[in-house]
């Protein structure tokens, strides 16, 4: 069975999670302490939260690796079209985007919002990825369109990837969004598989984790 380690209320974590209740899939979660004790480093020498066992020996430290072995191991699945799908481009396109794009950059956000010195919170760094951030986001807006999903007629492993970065950029750090990514947000978010996914991690309640 799928074992998902993640922070009490870890984005990354949740993305694996909420896609396994879109598929229907058993998993188990284990909450990892900040910072990370001796005993998870063994399973996972890296430390970095999310972390993701399954049978035979898998072991995977990254959210958008995790969600596309989860699809390519448990599918087919609606969330990752097929490889002769023209969609198939646009859903992984937009899912890497969500991480390696706005995710990355709200990292260094979250460490100088949360861990800076005061002189330090609204330097020149921060300024410019910031920046980068909100011209991300109006790319993002753009994609979306009118559209109800960001890369199609139906959820994919783009809107999971992307909502949840999103939902930090709102939640933990209090940004403002384009209308209609913050509409596409709270969308995603009231999604019944991504409540019950929100329901497992302890500490629910407040805004999301990296």
């Amino acid at each position: 069975m799928i074992t998902i380690y993640n922070f009490a209320r870890g984005a990354r974590g949740l993305r694996a999670m909420w896609q396994c209740e879109e598929m229907g899939l058993p998993y188990q979660v284990e909450t990892v302490s900040y910072p990370p004790s001796e005993a998870y480093r063994a399973l996972n020498p890296l430390g970095s939260v999310p972390f993701l066992e399954d049978e035979g020996g898998v072991a995977i430290h990254e959210s958008v690796a995790m969600m596309l072995y989860i699809a390519q191991k448990y599918g087919p699945t609606p969330l990752l079209p097929g490889k002769d799908d023209p969609a198939l481009a646009r859903v992984l396109q937009l899912t890497v985007f969500g991480e390696a794009t706005i995710g990355a950059g709200l990292n260094s956000l979250m460490e100088a919002h949360f861990g800076a010195p005061e002189a330090d919170k609204r330097n020149w760094s921060v300024l410019r990825q910031e920046a980068r951030l909100e011209d991300a986001s109006r790319f993002a807006a753009g994609m979306l369109g009118a559209r109800h999903f960001i890369a199609g007629d139906d959820l994919t492993l783009a809107d999971i990837s992307m909502s949840t970065a999103l939902g930090i950029w709102r939640g933990a750090l209090g940004k403002t969004l384009p209308d209609s990514l913050a509409a596409y947000q709270q969308r995603m978010a009231a999604r019944p598989a991504y409540q019950r996914a929100r329901g497992r991690c302890n500490g629910q309640s407040g805004s999301p984790q990296p």
